[in-house]
């Protein structure tokens, strides 16, 4: 049923109602909705459909058996019921100014017209790239395919130490040329190779974006590498993308399909010829955060026995696929961690957070940021605020090399939960870091 045409705004008497402003402060987002249904008629299935949440989630939410604690979903909520951004913590949002006030951005300084000419003038324009690219002949045989593969694992390992977004443009580019050369007729060998690059690439194009987070585009990219495996019928590497779906709609607050994602996922993995334990162990895994956002605490616990029994299973004569060589100890030992973490359990959680972190490679900034945040995060919860703020300052230096919207929304997370004690000596001093290592993290960001 279509919901009933009313303004979308909130009542004025509501949003400064002490009890609303007391409940926006705490994000008690139980008892905002239970406020905006009562004095604004916005029913839960409402509520829902304006902020992208499913109804039994909004339904958990209201019964206090789940929080909402995304930077993503409470922007939602802000925008789809019109909450002001100060309310919640966050920065003003844009439909809070009326166009006419809006401020127009600066022109560029214009750059001399000869240096305008000047720049590129000596490249050949798309046009005749492209026919360059229809008169070369392409040569191709198991080298090249190796050469291919290899640039692969170097562009995985660049995205670890600077993140993906200014890799973007070369994966793409090379996807692009892959899928070209798909185009023409090949012997059965080399064509099933092609189709395996393709997808790997559209896979890493869709993390970037993922990490990015800009997750429409990382899911028709996730979706093209689905596709291209499924062509030749990889059902561990479908496996893989679908797990990648899985991580990404609990980001997006939508436990259900992350569950239904890795479940597929898993089913793919088993009906695949030679699906190793280190593949069934990390698909083990996103199961547990999966069941960890839903709330399911004796279905987290289940999924990480599995994953643990899964990899005590490996061996150095498995024939793994590159693409899960990640998974190795310290990560299950830092995932085990995080979904532990997820449920609130932060005595269990810290200790192995903070054991794998000691062991993560230093050249992986955007890993050693992201589980540093999580280990201060679970340290506040136990109320260790001095340990909190000291690990939050180490994580700054590889979170301020790597370019990843992913790490800033988990430091915007952790400088919010922060609120209550900011004028503890211990926060004073990691603002104070903040502002001179991310400046634009505590002063206001545009929304990714």
């Amino acid at each position: 049923m279509p919901e009933p045409s009313r303004s979308k705004e909130l009542p004025v008497s509501l949003l400064t109602d002490p009890v609303m402003i007391e409940a926006c402060q705490a994000r008690d987002f139980g008892r905002i909705f239970q406020l905006v249904k009562a004095r604004a008629g916005i029913y839960p299935s409402m509520v829902a459909r304006r902020c992208d949440l499913t109804p039994s989630r909004v339904g958990e939410v209201i019964a206090g058996r789940r929080q909402l604690l995304h930077m993503d979903v409470i922007e939602r909520i802000s925008d789809g019921l019109r909450i002001p951004g100060h309310m919640l913590g966050l920065a003003r949002r844009s439909w809070e100014t009326p166009a006419s006030l809006m401020a127009k951005p600066r022109e560029p300084a214009e750059a001399p017209a000869t240096a305008v000419k000047s720049l590129g003038a000596g490249l050949p324009g798309a046009d005749v790239d492209s026919i360059l690219a229809l008169a070369a002949e392409h040569d191709l045989s198991l080298s090249t395919l190796d050469a291919l593969h290899s640039s692969i694992a170097d562009y995985w390992r660049r995205d670890d130490e600077h993140g993906g977004e200014t890799l973007r443009p070369a994966v793409v580019g090379q996807l692009r040329y892959v899928v070209g050369l798909l185009k023409e007729q090949r012997p059965a060998p080399l064509r099933t190779g092609l189709h395996s690059i393709a997808a790997e690439l559209a896979r890493l194009t869709g993390w970037t974006y993922f990490d990015a987070r800009q997750y429409n585009q990382a899911r028709a990219y996730f979706t093209e590498s689905l596709g291209l495996a499924r062509a030749i019928d990889d059902r561990q590497f479908m496996a893989n993308v679908l797990a990648c779906m899985s991580l990404q709609a609990t980001y997006e607050d939508k436990p259900g399909d992350a569950l239904a994602l890795v479940t597929s996922a898993q089913d793919q993995a088993r009906e695949a010829a030679g699906t190793t334990p280190r593949v069934l162990a990390m698909l083990a895994m996103r199961e547990a955060f999966a069941h960890a956002a839903l709330g399911n605490r004796g279905a987290t616990h289940t999924a990480i026995s599995e994953a643990h029994g899964q990899f005590g299973r490996i061996s150095t004569g498995d024939p793994d696929p590159a693409w899960v060589a990640y998974s190795d100890e310290p990560k299950l030992i830092v995932d085990t961690g995080i979904a532990h973490g997820r449920l609130g359990e932060a005595v269990l959680a810290e200790p192995l957070i903070a054991d794998a972190l000691r062991r993560e490679h230093r050249t992986n900034h955007r890993g050693r940021a992201f589980h540093a945040f999580w280990l201060a995060r679970t340290q506040l919860q136990r109320g260790k605020l001095d340990e909190a703020c000291h690990t939050a300052i180490d994580a700054l230096a590889p979170a301020a090399a790597v370019s990843s919207q992913r790490v800033g929304g988990h430091l915007r997370e952790f400088y919010e939960q922060l609120e209550p004690f900011r004028r503890e000596p211990a926060a004073v001093a990691f603002e104070s870091r903040l502002r001179e290592t991310l400046p634009r993290q505590v002063n206001g960001s545009p929304r990714p």
